[in-house]
């Protein structure tokens, strides 16, 4: 009797150093995981970061709007402006770190974050984004919209271990975009796009920050030779009128910025109202959160395929 106790108790210890073996390979395999350092190549230069950082800074809102879509928070971000549909990043929840032109490297310091994400507005700072933190820049090339878009969608996807997903949402963006493509070809008409701005107004082209209509979606533009620059080329309501667009896509800056709804008392005038876009009612006015604060992101690029869709209906 004895001796099947004694042999009971040699299994159990066995059994037990086994287990405590086990644990130990899981939480050091957890460690590696949590631990492993990628690079990420972008315009900007070469930056090592951990995979799945934690304690995120991001300063554009496409890319917030992205992290939103996939489930991954962040700590700190510019809270002056932000989207309507991202209002829940206003809240004490999260770190202001100051505007999109100013950052507070003060409070970002404070906050000690594993990972910065910055767009174009915050390029040239980038040095002293790095001296915190390392920085990935993920700034949106308009030229070449949609793959541009795609490279910035793959690189949250690596350092957040969401390919699979990743890859579901942008095929599913690209039957959307075929589908507007269809649509414009069966509509065969051209269009302009302008930015109101108080009392004045600047026109958007192919390869420009709005280019997605006509170098993605297939909208003719009505003007080709509209000079690419990112606050538009300013051109007055006499040009709307001579360039007389079938089609007539407002942004409101103003209403984006948080300075009142402008766009329709100052676009809709005896000028603009000799152009075929106001004689057969084709004046969209789009929605400035998705085009003029956050583009870029999988709702915003979303949003804007759909608002679109819906002008050529």
């Amino acid at each position: 009797m004895k001796r099947v106790l004694y042999g009971l108790a040699i299994l159990i210890l066995a059994l037990v150093a086994v287990g405590c073996s086990s644990n130990t390979d899981e939480r050091s395999n957890s460690d590696e995981t949590s631990n492993e350092m990628i690079t990420i190549e972008h315009e900007l230069g070469s930056t090592e970061v951990k995979k799945n950082p934690e304690d995120i800074v991001v300063f554009d809102f496409g890319i917030l709007d992205t992290l939103d879509e996939l489930g991954i928070d962040v700590v700190g971000l510019p809270q002056m402006n932000i989207p309507s549909y991202l209002d829940k990043y206003a809240s004490d929840d999260y770190e202001n770190v100051g505007s999109l032109k100013e950052p507070d490297f003060e409070k970002i310091a404070e906050i000690n974050p594993e990972l910065i994400i910055i767009s174009s507005r915050q390029a040239e700072l980038i040095d002293q984004f790095e001296e915190i933190a390392p920085t990935v820049y993920l700034g949106l090339d308009t030229s070449r919209y949609l793959d541009s878009f795609k490279e910035n969608m793959d690189v949250v996807a690596e350092l957040f271990d969401k390919e699979e997903e990743m890859e579901e949402k942008l095929a599913a963006l690209d039957e959307e975009i075929a589908d507007v493509v269809a649509q414009a070809e069966e509509l065969n008409e051209n269009a302009l796009i302008v930015l109101a701005n108080d009392d004045k107004i600047s026109a958007y082209g192919p390869s420009s920050r709005f280019g997605i209509i006509h170098d993605v979606l297939g909208v003719e533009p009505a003007d080709d030779g509209i000079e690419v620059s990112t606050h538009g080329m300013n051109v007055s309501f006499e040009y709307v009128a001579d360039t007389n667009p079938g089609i007539l896509y407002v942004i409101d800056r103003s209403a984006a910025i948080g300075e009142g709804e402008v766009a329709k008392q100052l676009i809709e005038n005896p000028l603009v109202e000799r152009t075929d876009a106001y004689k057969n009612d084709r004046i969209y006015y789009l929605d400035p959160d998705f085009w003029y604060l956050s583009g870029g992101g999988l709702q915003s690029v979303s949003e804007m395929i759909e608002e679109i869709a819906t002008s050529l209906d």
